[in-house]
């Protein structure tokens, strides 16, 4: 669809942010607070896809508060919803679906240790962000999904355009048609979080990930319960690995955090290199949840929220180069996420203040805008997010390369032991949509029915995730060949859109001449999975119309 023939109003910035995520809010703070510091007025727009600001927010979440003490060093005073600081540490190898062995303490910290960290609602976090950094001054647009890239005619991003609304699935202007609007800046700094849309654009039209290894994802899958208080103990914090992933040979672990209010977020992470195309990572979370360590706390309990997210846990090794003409990539965006902490919400917060500093040092020297701020890298290497990252560079990659137990020993000699000093960087160049083996060679998975107390249907868990789509729109989930999902796609690998999805976005239905291929975009949580692992590169994800999707409650 062209909108080269729509009138476009526009907006000028010196600097425009999009998402507003940890990263994105916590850029936004620092750009405002260099500025008022030097008596500066450098104008900052935040736009937002979400209904509002932590609607699309989705973590575990376990927030260490280095880079927060470094922002706002006050938060406490101001009310910064970190309220259950984390009391124990219990991690698992699950190694059947009744028996499970614990780590003793001191071995279990030398990998996850959570002291000092607190156990928070990422959604709540920033909407509490997002309100310090309206009072600095920033302009945050929610409701808004950024569909495009702006580039002058040397092909230097100069800001976005965001998408149109109100055209129906053909792609006609309706009734109420507005037309999407130009936010112009000096410079634009993209923080859409993992798989971004506009940040895949990006990687390829610059070519950004020419010298990087392969990134890699898995999907996080996240349900909230309110448990029985008599159960509750808050600040304790659960991780395993091992059953039932382990059991069809995939990897990923875990967790169960007790929250605040007798609430615990629980929630299963799959490795998306997973081979089997008949594992269901929606379906694995059901089954964790019957181990009796787990069950044991959903007696008598009620499912109150899910949600699904793709994370990355390429590593050090896989980031992209993260300056360009008139813009930089920050956060998950790029993949500053610490795979064997399962945390990215501080590094996303670091990566967004040092792009915020070098945003402003440009702004402060008199730039026209859109140069390629190329020492931006320079100062995330300087950044301790960056001597985090290189600790944890091999955890992924052995995993994958040595499977689940094997992986795990290596990675706690090399990053437990030994910090991540052995004089080595593993790869692993094989991208998660090619690990996929055909249907004919692996093992059917039966999956027990749901029985509505502990486990559920994905259709009633999608109801608890508030997600709603404007119908009449045209479809975001793109095929890139109509034909595929059933020519190729079925015969080979029996569609695997039907199982990797988490929200019954795909269905093969039966239709007049034959088996079909059913888009329920109405369903998506934008977790992005299908953008990832669908195994032609079929499907591309791309912004619905603005505020669609999940509408999260403390997630």
């Amino acid at each position: 669809m062209s909108t080269q023939h729509t009138i476009r109003e526009h907006m000028e910035y010196d600097v425009v942010i999009v998402g507003a995520g940890p990263s994105g809010l916590s850029a936004a703070c620092r750009i405002k607070q260099l500025s008022q510091q030097h008596n500066k007025d450098f104008s900052v727009c935040v736009v937002e896809k979400g209904s509002e600001v932590g609607a699309h927010i989705l973590s575990g979440a376990l927030m260490q508060p280095t880079a927060l003490d470094e922002l706002f060093p006050d938060w406490k005073a101001r009310g910064a919803p970190l309220e259950v600081p984390v009391t124990r540490d219990e991690v698992y190898y699950f190694n059947s679906s009744s028996r499970a062995i614990r780590f003793p303490s001191l071995l279990a910290e030398r990998v996850i240790h959570n002291e000092g960290n607190y156990v928070i609602s990422l959604g709540n976090f920033c909407r509490w962000l997002a309100k310090q950094a309206e009072e600095l001054g920033v302009d945050i647009y929610p409701g808004f999904s950024a569909s495009e890239v702006l580039y002058d005619d040397s092909n230097r991003v100069m800001g976005i355009a965001t998408g149109d609304m109100g055209r129906d699935q053909q792609g006609n202007k309706k009734t109420h048609f507005q037309p999407g609007i130009e936010l112009r800046a000096k410079y634009t700094l993209f923080c859409e979080g993992c798989r971004g849309s506009l940040g895949k654009q990006l990687i390829s039209k610059y070519n950004l990930d020419r010298d990087s290894g392969t990134q890699h994802y898995a999907l996080g899958i996240k349900e909230l319960w309110q448990i029985d208080p008599d159960l509750h103990q808050p600040g304790k914090t659960l991780h395993s690995f091992g059953w039932p992933l382990s059991e069809n040979g995939a990897t990923g672990g875990a967790f169960l955090y007790h929250a605040d209010n007798n609430q615990v977020s629980l929630g299963l992470i799959t490795d998306l290199n997973y081979a089997n195309p008949h594992l269901s990572p929606f379906d694995e979370l059901q089954r964790w949840k019957h181990h009796p360590q787990i069950a044991q706390y959903l007696k008598g309990a009620k499912r109150i929220s899910y949600g699904a997210r793709a994370i990355n846990k390429g590593g050090l090794q896989a980031l992209p180069k993260l300056s360009f003409p008139g813009g930089l990539l920050s956060g998950c965006e790029a993949g500053f996420m610490n795979y064997p902490k399962i945390k990215g919400s501080h590094t996303a917060m670091k990566t967004g203040m040092v792009a915020a500093e070098t945003i402003y040092e440009a702004l402060n020297t008199n730039s026209v805008g859109q140069q390629d701020l190329s020492h931006y890298e320079h100062a995330i290497k300087n950044a301790w997010v960056y001597d985090e990252l290189h600790q944890s560079r091999n955890v992924a990659p052995a995993m994958h390369r040595f499977g689940m137990l094997l992986g795990s020993a290596f990675s706690f000699i090399d990053y437990g032991v030994f910090k991540g000093t052995l004089p080595f960087t593993l790869q692993d160049p094989q991208e998660d949509h090619q690990s996929l083996k055909q249907a004919s060679e692996c093992s059917t998975i039966r999956y027990p029915k749901p029985d509505s107390i502990i486990s559920f249907d994905k259709l009633s868990s999608v109801f608890l995730s508030n997600t709603n789509h404007e119908e009449d729109q045209p479809c975001h989930l793109v095929l890139k060949d109509q034909q595929k999902p059933m020519t190729y796609n079925l015969p080979l690998y029996d569609e695997p859109a039907q199982r990797y999805c988490p929200a019954g976005v795909y269905e093969v239905v039966d239709g007049d001449d034959g088996p079909l291929f059913q888009i329920n975009a109405q369903n998506c949580l934008h977790c992005k999975t299908c953008d990832i692992k669908d195994p032609t590169q079929n499907i591309e994800w791309v912004t619905p119309e603005g505020s669609g999707g999940p509408n999260y409650p403390n997630m």
